[in-house]
C-alpha cells in the first residue's frame, strides 16, 4: 500500500512542479526587464512554490539557525548537495538574501525557469573540463554578489550525492569565490533528505520525506586567512551535523 500511495501522490507532484516550472519561466520574462529588484522579487516567490509543490507529496522542511544570519544582506554560504531540490530549497529559504549559484553549464539549456534563471540571474555557469573558465565565472559571480549585497552558494562535492552520503569538497571553486567575495562573511551549510525526493526521478516520490537544513555561525572575514581551510572547516560542520541527525545525538 505504501507504494500505491507514493505512485497517487507523485502524479499531482509531478503535474504542479512542471506547472511552476512553466509559469516561472514566464514570470522571469515579463519581470526581467523591470529592474533587480522586481526580478529577484519573482525568482524568490518560484523558489518558494516549487518547495511548496512537493507538499503535496507529504514532503517536510525543517530550517534549523535561520536566525543565525541577518534579515537580508551578502553572505558566501558553502553547502552539500543532494538534489536539484537544493536550489529552490536556498532560494526560498534566502529569498530575501536572493541567492546566487555555480552549477554546470549544462543546466544552461532545456529545463524551463531554471536554464533562463541560470543565464541571466548572475550565477555561475561552469564547464567541469575547463579550469580557467570555471575560476573566472566563479570570481565573476562573487563579484557580483558583493557588490549587489547577495548571497553566493557553492557545492563543493561538484556533484548531487545520490544516498544522502557526503563526499569530499573540491578546494578551488570555493576558494576562489571566498576570494572573489572578501567582504561577504562565511557561513557554513548542511542538508539532509532532499536526495530521498529524486531518489526514482520523481517516479515514485516516496511520501512524507523529511528535508532538513542547517546554518553554522557566520565566520568572519580577516586579512590572514585561509581559504582552503575555511572550505575544510564548512566541511567538517556539514559532517558533524550529517552524523548528529544520523546517529539521532
Amino acid at each position: 500500500m505504501t507504494r500505491v500511495r507514493d505512485w497517487i501522490v507523485s502524479i499531482p507532484t509531478v503535474i504542479a512542479f512542471g506547472l511552476v516550472l512553466g509559469l516561472g519561466d514566464l514570470l522571469q520574462r515579463l519581470t526581467y526587464r523591470m529592474g533587480p529588484r522586481r526580478y529577484d522579487h519573482a525568482i524568490g516567490v518560484i523558489h518558494h512554490w516549487l518547495i511548496r509543490t512537493f507538499a503535496i507529496a507529504g514532503a517536510r522542511v525543517h530550517v534549523e539557525h535561520r536566525d543565525r544570519l541577518a534579515p537580508s544582506g551578502g553572505y558566501v554560504i558553502i553547502s552539500n548537495h543532494q538534489s536539484m531540490f537544493d536550489i529552490p530549497l536556498f532560494g526560498g529559504t534566502l529569498s530575501n538574501h536572493t541567492p546566487r549559484f555555480v552549477s554546470k553549464r549544462s543546466l544552461a539549456k532545456g529545463i524551463p525557469t531554471v536554464s533562463l534563471y541560470l543565464t541571466r540571474g548572475g550565477n555561475a555557469l561552469i564547464d567541469r573540463g575547463d579550469r580557467t573558465q570555471a575560476m573566472d565565472a566563479i570570481a565573476t559571480m562573487g563579484a557580483f554578489c558583493q557588490d549587489r549585497d547577495v548571497a553566493a552558494v557553492i557545492f563543493p562535492e561538484g556533484t548531487r550525492s545520490r544516498d544522502g552520503s557526503l563526499g569530499e569538497y573540491r578546494l578551488a571553486g570555493a576558494a576562489a569565490l571566498i576570494r572573489s567575495a572578501p567582504e561577504l562573511p562565511i557561513v557554513p551549510a548542511v542538508l539532509d533528505g532532499s536526495w530521498r525526493l529524486f531518489e526514482n526521478n520523481l517516479f515514485p516520490i516516496p511520501y512524507g520525506v523529511i528535508v532538513r537544513m542547517r546554518f553554522g555561525a557566520p565566520i568572519a572575514r580577516t586579512a590572514d586567512e585561509d581559504p582552503e581551510a575555511i572550505v575544510e572547516q564548512c566541511r567538517a560542520f556539514a559532517e558533524a551535523t550529517l552524523d548528529e541527525w544520523h546517529t539521532g545525538q
